[in-house]
């Protein structure tokens, strides 16, 4: 019984590993060419999973951009409580937040934010009451928020939105101009925003 039982939790390993490696696969080649170009075969072939096995994790691409969205969103609020983990103050947080943002510049300049790029496209997929791209630019709003409502500012919405406006449009322009210098110094520029928004004692 005890074989069994070990045999049993080995091969459901195995298969969350699969399906682990297929979202892992997609998320790349959807952030590599797109999601409306990338086939199932695509994500196939960069997930290392074979083609007739990936139906039996996903029965449509569909639930595969599902279930890329639902691993950023997780990412995104497992950076969050990262960040809550090693610095006390709500102001480092952020700052760190946009400083590790900015630390992929070149290749946000190359290829376009990952985050970004995977909402635009997204943005044209209506799937329902709330777009996919909603969900991913809110998880990243509500963490910023949460860290100005700990500063204790009444506007910390609005101040939330502001942030992760400027790192957006600046990882755009970044990409247009294939300038990852402009990441940095927003990074420069941000650091000091956050110090002025910082309710003074």
């Amino acid at each position: 019984m005890t074989d069994a039982m070990t045999e049993g939790g080995s091969r459901a390993q195995e298969r969350r590993g699969k399906r682990d490696r297929l979202i892992s696969g997609a998320s790349q080649a959807f952030y590599e060419q797109g999601v409306e170009r990338t086939t199932i075969a695509d994500i196939s072939a960069a997930s290392g999973v074979p083609l007739g096995n990936v139906y039996y994790y996903f029965k449509t691409k569909d639930d595969i951009v599902d279930a890329v969205v639902s691993t950023r969103i997780a990412e995104i609020e497992s950076t969050y409580a990262a960040l809550a983990e090693r610095h006390d103050a709500p102001a480092d947080r952020l700052k760190a937040l946009f400083r590790s943002l900015s630390e992929e510049a070149d290749m946000i300049a190359q290829r376009g934010c990952p985050i970004g790029s995977l909402c635009t496209e997204l943005s044209k997929r209506v799937t329902g009451p709330e777009p996919h791209s909603a969900k991913l630019m809110q998880a990243l709003v509500d963490g910023a928020e949460q860290q100005f409502q700990e500063m204790g500012r009444s506007d910390a919405h609005e101040l939330a939105v502001e942030m992760i406006a400027a790192y957006q449009g600046t990882a755009v322009l970044s990409h247009a101009t294939a300038s990852p210098e402009l990441l940095r110094r927003e990074a420069d520029r941000v650091d000091r925003w956050i110090d002025d928004v910082q309710p003074r004692p």
